[in-house]
């Protein structure tokens, strides 16, 4: 049975592997102390898919809080990856389909996420779950050229 649920440290190296396929020639590390800190704030959740024998997808959800809106958050998406042996078969829907239901629960005005230029699946993924990639323009400045 496939549930969603937050990553807790256990999680950790399993994580790292999903992360490994979204990224392989990153020097990919996942701190089980750093999971076990998001696993206890109340703006960032590291949610898995756990298929009761391994975490098949994983997502970065982060809560911002805003003053434009009274108390109204707006979401961010990050790293959602889902197993290579998985994909097609809706875990990828299940996992936004969990995060938008959260996201209302939480009165969240939006959701936001970025995905690579080159990842036309991802892109055709994300455009039929209905989020629009036209509605504004992403800029992303990586940390090598931060201070530049």
């Amino acid at each position: 049975m496939r549930t969603f649920r937050r990553a807790t440290k256990e999680d950790s190296d399993l994580i790292a592997d999903l992360y490994r396929e979204l990224v392989p020639n990153s020097p990919i590390s996942v701190l089980p102390e750093r999971v076990d800190a998001i696993a206890k704030s109340n703006h960032t959740f590291l949610l898995v898919c756990d298929d009761g024998s391994d975490i098949i997808a994983t997502a970065l959800l982060c809560l911002c809080q805003d003053v434009m809106f009274n108390n109204q958050p707006f979401a961010i998406v990050e790293n959602v990856i889902v197993h290579s042996q998985y994909q097609r078969e809706g875990v990828g829907k299940s996992m936004m389909d969990y995060i938008e239901d959260f996201c209302l629960q939480q009165n969240c005005s939006k959701i936001m996420l970025l995905t690579s230029n080159e990842n036309r699946n991802a892109r055709d993924f994300y455009t039929a779950m209905g989020y629009d990639p036209d509605a504004k323009i992403g800029f992303v400045k990586y940390r090598k050229y931060f201070g530049r």
